[in-house]
């Protein structure tokens, strides 16, 4: 027990001043070595992590971020509430992100499940309130609400999954148009002409750049627009095996088959094929089907899905890095659009009409 002045104090345990001590260096250095590993050489690192694993010393983080008078919490803005269907690219994502954040010293704060009222308020409530450091926000516009905007907390912020840098924001996107373009290629070549798009909610980012893909892949063919026919448009993402349902019962309904089906979501695939087999069709061959997303599940399907996988691992990456220069480097400019390719994996669901 220690002595202040004459009131006795709890020892709380061995501080920072004596790790840096043991491994004889500055306390800024052990600071930097546990807040950014990278920035600190491997020798000098391993002093430290000797020093703290032998005094026992661990880091409050919370603690170190008020002490300087900065956060170190970065918080996540979600499109709405988790989805745990096939396509799990939101969950895949929040992991990249957990994971490049905590290499970096900083933590991950969730600031909703929700786009509602009472969920806009808390995100711009922890936005002005100083809680927060930066904000990542995933497939989805700023909040809003009573006058206030996510634009106005002077936070840095980053968007990915959603374009918008055309509004300033420094956006973290993959191909979405090249990537549906280049597939309806593939499909024409193999001689399909007749299409069923599955779609997602009207006007959606992605619908617009990936039916957009489609439409520019017919006219470089010389094929119309009523080439394609659209199913969907009316559900969100969420529903997405209920789109391919609907899609099955739209494509029964057609007097002129198509003959190659495009999907906006590993999802809607998945429940269009199923659906198909009961009908009695057979996949590929007398119908070819592709989706957007990569889900693991596609490889195990049957047959296994042709899709195009969204690098969510290096979006997430590089969502981080781009945050963490705008909060570390503020004067610097940074690149508003930055494009991460997708890539396309064909399986058997694609072949050559019958």
């Amino acid at each position: 027990m220690k002595k202040n002045k004459g009131v006795p104090v709890e020892q709380s345990g061995p501080l920072m001043a004596d790790v840096a001590q043991l491994a004889g260096v500055a306390i800024s250095t052990v600071s930097r070595a546990l807040a950014n590993p990278g920035r600190v050489n491997e020798k000098t690192r391993a002093k430290i992590d000797a020093a703290a694993k032998q005094l026992g010393y661990t880091p409050n983080a919370m603690a170190r971020g008020l002490r300087v008078g900065k956060s170190n919490t970065i918080m996540i803005i979600l499109p709405g509430s988790l989805y745990y269907g096939a396509s799990q690219v939101i969950p895949q994502v929040l992991q990249s992100i957990n994971k490049s954040l905590i290499k970096e010293g900083y933590n991950l704060m969730i600031a909703n499940l929700g786009r509602d009222e009472a969920s806009e308020r808390h995100i711009l409530d922890l936005a002005f309130g100083g809680t927060v450091r930066g904000a990542i926000i995933l497939s989805s516009k700023l909040p809003e609400i009573d006058g206030r905007s996510l634009a106005s907390a002077g936070l840095p912020i980053v968007s990915m999954l959603l374009d918008m840098s055309d509004a300033g924001l420094p956006s973290v996107v993959t191909n979405d148009r090249e990537a549906m373009q280049d597939v309806t290629a593939d499909l024409i070549r193999l001689g399909h002409r007749r299409f069923l798009y599955l779609a997602g909610p009207e006007g959606n980012y992605h619908d617009v750049e990936r039916y957009g893909g489609v439409l520019e892949a017919l006219e470089k063919a010389g094929l119309s627009e009523s080439a394609v026919v659209r199913s969907g448009g009316n559900l969100d993402y969420q529903q997405g095996f209920d789109i391919g349902v609907q899609a099955a019962d739209d494509f029964a309904g057609l007097a002129d088959k198509p003959t190659a089906v495009i999907a906006t979501s590993d999802d809607m695939a998945i429940s269009f094929m199923s659906r198909m087999q009961c009908m009695g069709l057979r996949i590929p061959d007398d119908l070819s089907v592709v989706s957007f997303d990569g889900s693991p599940v596609c490889a195990f399907c049957s047959p296994p899905l042709s899709t195009i996988e969204q690098p969510v691992e290096e979006m997430g990456q590089a969502a981080v890095a781009l945050l963490l220069a705008a909060i570390d480097r503020p004067e610097q400019k940074l690149e508003m659009r930055n494009v991460i390719r997708s890539r396309f994996i064909q399986r058997e669901s694609m072949a050559a009409p019958a």
